[in-house]
C-alpha cells in the first residue's frame, strides 16, 4: 500500500502527523510514560478518580461474581444485573425517566441519528462540535446544517426557514455542553429555549461537564436547572470525571425504548463489562458525596488563569471549565513547545488540525482535583521560559 506514503509524508511536513506515547501507570497528577514520570496536564480526569481505591474495589467485586466479558449484546445475552442498576441511578442522578448505556460516547453519539430521525429530517449543529456529533449527522439520512459557534440567532434561522419548507419534518439540534477543545459553553437556556419555539429536539453531549459542572456535579443541564422538558436528549461519558468509560444517554422513557429498538450503535455491539458498571456506580456516589473535588477543581481553575494573566504574555480563551487551551498558532510551533514540555517533566498536549480550525493549534491544558498550586507554578514557570525563547 505505498500509495498512502505520500499522505504521510505531507502530514509530517506539515506539522500534523500524530504520534501514540505510551502510559506505563495507572492515570494520575503523576504519569509514567515511555519510562519518563512526567506530571499531567492532559488528561480528562478531572476529578482525579481514575485510579481511586474505592472504585477500584467495586470492579474488583464485581469481576469476581460477574467474571470479565459480558458475553454478547444488551439485547442478546449481556445486560446484566449491574447495567440495569447503573441504568437507574444515572437517570435518578440526571433527574431523567430512564438512561441507557453505551460502549463509548462516540457510540452514544451516533445513536439518536440512526434512530430518531430520517430522509425529510434535518439536523443543526454547532460548527465547533465534536467530531462524534457531526459523524453522527453525516452516518444519518437526514440534512445536516451547520450554525457559527454559538451564533443563536443564525441557528434560530435556520430552523424557521426548515419550518418554511417542510412544517411536518423532524427537527433535531446537537451541540455540546462544553466543548471539547476551546473549554467555552454552550447556551443551554437559548438553545432550550430555541428548540421549544421551533418544535424541535435538542440534544446535549455532556461529555465535558458531567461530574464537574451543577451542585452535585451532574453537569450543565444541573448548573441551568433544565430539565427534562427542557433538554430531552441528554448524553455524557463515564471516561472523564467519571474516571472509568463507556457513556450514556438519559431521557423519556419513548426516547430510551425507541433506541433500544432502533439504534444501531446499541443494537450491535457487545455490552461492556459488568465490572465498569459497577466502578461507575462507584464512582457516582463519590461524586455526589464529596463536592470537595468540584471546589478544589475550580479554586485551581481560578488560580491557573490568574497565574497566567500574571506570568505570559498570552491571552486565554474565554472557558470555565478544566480545559484551558493556549493557543500557540503555528502546527511546528505547537508540536515543539509541547515536546519541550515534555522533556522537562510536563505532559501537554499539542492539538492541531483538523481537530481544531487552522492557524489555531495549541496546547491543550486540562486541570484535575489531583493538581495542587505547585503543579500550576511549575507549569506556567516552564510555559513562561520557553515562549520567551
Amino acid at each position: 500500500m505505498h500509495e498512502l506514503q505520500p499522505e504521510l509524508t505531507r502530514r509530517k511536513q506539515q506539522g500534523l502527523y500524530r504520534h501514540r506515547r505510551i502510559i506505563q501507570s495507572a492515570q494520575g497528577r503523576h504519569t509514567l510514560i515511555d519510562g519518563q514520570r512526567v506530571l499531567s496536564f492532559c488528561s480528562n480526569d478531572y476529578l482525579g478518580l481514575a485510579a481511586h481505591p474505592d472504585i477500584k474495589q467495586a470492579g474488583i467485586d464485581a469481576l469476581d461474581r460477574y467474571g470479565s466479558g459480558s458475553g454478547s449484546a444488551h439485547l442478546v445475552n449481556g445486560h446484566s444485573q449491574l447495567h440495569h442498576d447503573c441504568e437507574l441511578m444515572l437517570a435518578e442522578f440526571t433527574g431523567r425517566d430512564r438512561a441507557l448505556l453505551f460502549s463509548t460516547g462516540y457510540m452514544a453519539n451516533l445513536a439518536p441519528g440512526s434512530a430518531l430521525v430520517g430522509r425529510n429530517d434535518s439536523i443543526f449543529q454547532d460548527k465547533l462540535n465534536h467530531a462524534s456529533l457531526i459523524d453522527a449527522a453525516q452516518l444519518s439520512a437526514a440534512r445536516l446544517q451547520r450554525y457559527q459557534h454559538n451564533d443563536l440567532t443564525q441557528l434560530n434561522r435556520l430552523l424557521e426557514q426548515s419550518r418554511t419548507r417542510k412544517p411536518q419534518a423532524r427537527r433535531l439540534i446537537m451541540a455540546d455542553a462544553v466543548f471539547s477543545m476551546d473549554g467555552d459553553q454552550a447556551d443551554a437556556r437559548g438553545l432550550a429555549a430555541i428548540a421549544q419555539n421551533t418544535q424541535s429536539w435538542l440534544m446535549l453531549d455532556d461529555a465535558h461537564g458531567f461530574g464537574v459542572l451543577g451542585e452535585t456535579g451532574a453537569g450543565l443541564c444541573e448548573q441551568h436547572n433544565l430539565g427534562q422538558q427542557e433538554v430531552p436528549i441528554l448524553m455524557a461519558t463515564l471516561g472523564k470525571a467519571v474516571g472509568v468509560s463507556g457513556a450514556f444517554i438519559a431521557g423519556s422513557e419513548a426516547l430510551i425504548e425507541t433506541l433500544i429498538q432502533s439504534a444501531r450503535s446499541y443494537i450491535y455491539t457487545t455490552a461492556f463489562s459488568p465490572f465498569i458498571a459497577a466502578a461507575v456506580m462507584r464512582s457516582i456516589q463519590i461524586i455526589r458525596q464529596q463536592g470537595w473535588r468540584r471546589e478544589k477543581l475550580f479554586e485551581l481553575i481560578d488560580y491557573f488563569k490568574q497565574q497566567v494573566e500574571a506570568r505570559l504574555e498570552c491571552a486565554l480563551m474565554t472557558s470555565e471549565t478544566p480545559i484551558q487551551p493556549i493557543i500557540i498558532g503555528d502546527n511546528h510551533r505547537a508540536l515543539a513547545l509541547s515536546e519541550q514540555l515534555f522533556a522537562e517533566g510536563l505532559h501537554v498536549t499539542a492539538i492541531r488540525p483538523p481537530t481544531v480550525p487552522r492557524g489555531t493549534s495549541r496546547l491543550r491544558i486540562t486541570l484535575s482535583a489531583a493538581h495542587e498550586k505547585q503543579d500550576i507554578d511549575q507549569l506556567v514557570g516552564t510555559l513562561s521560559r520557553l515562549l520567551a525563547k
